[in-house]
């Protein structure tokens, strides 16, 4: 009898996320299950639907066949099989995890296992939703958490017509990926919107007023004591792996699902890829890793040849508006921060809303961030990406004014 190939395998995946979604694409005989009841969607534009601008159906991901509103609740690793919340049982020759991540929900006072009334994550379609739904014009909203969700939802729910208060605990908005100087720009623009930003700025918890068995939010207190009067709250504190089901089945879990090269966890049977998978110790937590990864693992579990060698991440906000005037583009990679002994070369350009940063790291392009006129993002990267030593001083200037033919 011949050895099954890999394509001959059943294959079963956990997860209907960018990552789950892009795999089963490139698999069409995979068996996808997903516990959210809209067909799979691109989650970097949910804050387009938040403004208004996309209905759910034109974020939806190219047709893909998904068991939806389906949990899968238990893996028996012994006789490979997944169970499920709907008492059905799957069996599988190949089981990919691409369970995502959960919101952090920060450890404030008055917020319990149950979310009061007006509070809000915003890290799935349902949570967009549900706060297009609650804001209104003059409804105040704020915002716990300056990263790149928080900085998107408190633009979006400026352009709904919120009074939005952005509150950032860090020193910058954006830390991970900005400079201070992109940050105090990024910051201009939206108070410039109207939205009031507070940074370096802590919470402390949240008052609620009750009617009947119902909790409401109606402030957002500071560590100071100082209250910000609150409608609304959205909650973008960041997000964790999610790795339980991983984790009661015995795989080796760190701060996310281990894997190798091959996508592969501690089971060979059992694979994991996108926001819960931790490679060579980095959690990416990115669109553009998890589709990388995604097409990686088509190829290994088609029987081919491949590695995921690690993915030189590249962050890029929108910031859209209907006045071309208020919109913004961002981008931000490797390291903008720059080290003892790097240099860096910057260029600000008032006339063109440019401003544009890189750090030079022993004769390489260590990082950069590229703030409205994003002409130059493309050769710059790729310079990044190559990690190739760097051409003479006059070339990269030529590559920072870069507008690619424009």
């Amino acid at each position: 009898m011949r050895k099954k190939t890999e394509s001959a395998l059943p294959v079963v995946v956990i997860g209907a996320g960018m990552a789950g979604a892009r795999l089963a694409a490139r698999l069409p005989w995979a068996t996808v299950v997903g516990e959210e009841r809209h067909a799979p969607y691109n989650r970097v534009l949910l804050a387009d639907v938040l403004a208004g601008r996309y209905a759910p159906d034109v974020i939806a991901l190219p047709a893909t066949e998904v068991r939806r509103g389906v949990r899968a609740v238990r893996i028996d690793r012994a006789d490979r099989l997944v169970h499920c919340d709907d008492g059905s049982v799957l069996h599988y020759g190949r089981l990919v995890l691409a369970t995502g991540s959960n919101p952090v929900l920060p450890p404030l006072r008055g917020l319990g296992d149950t979310l009061p009334d007006g509070v809000h994550p915003f890290r799935t379609l349902d949570d967009a939703l549900a706060l297009r739904a609650a804001v209104r014009p003059g409804v105040r909203a704020v915002v716990i958490g300056g990263g790149l969700l928080g900085v998107s939802a408190a633009r979006a729910l400026a352009e709904c017509g919120a009074q939005v208060v952005l509150a950032q605990q860090g020193e910058h908005l954006m830390e991970r990926q900005l400079d201070p100087e992109a940050a105090a720009l990024l910051r201009v623009h939206l108070e410039a919107l109207g939205v009031e930003v507070h940074t370096e700025c802590r919470v402390r918890g949240l008052r609620c007023t009750t009617a009947t068995t119902t909790e409401s939010v109606r402030a957002v207190e500071l560590a100071d004591g100082y209250e910000l009067a609150a409608d609304l709250t959205v909650l973008a504190c960041g997000v964790r792996p999610r790795t339980g089901l991983a984790l009661a089945a015995g795989l080796d879990v760190r701060k996310g699902i281990v894997v190798d090269d091959e996508l592969r966890t501690s089971d060979p049977y059992i694979h994991a890829l996108g926001d819960c998978a931790e490679h060579r110790s980095t959690l990416y937590g990115l669109a553009g890793p998890a589709l990388e990864q995604a097409d990686v693992l088509a190829e290994v579990l088609a029987g081919r040849p491949a590695r995921y060698e690690g993915t030189r991440a590249l962050t890029r906000l929108t910031l859209r508006s209907p006045d071309p005037l208020r919109a913004l583009d961002l981008a931000a990679f490797g390291e903008a921060r720059p080290l003892s002994g790097d240099d860096v070369v910057r260029l600000t350009d008032a006339t063109r809303g440019a401003y544009r940063t890189v750090v030079v790291r022993e004769g390489r392009l260590a990082g950069g961030v590229l703030l409205g006129d994003l002409g130059a993002v493309s050769g710059l990267a790729r310079t990044w990406q190559d990690d190739e030593p760097l051409p003479p001083a006059m070339s990269l200037l030529h590559l920072l004014i870069d507008d690619g033919g424009h």
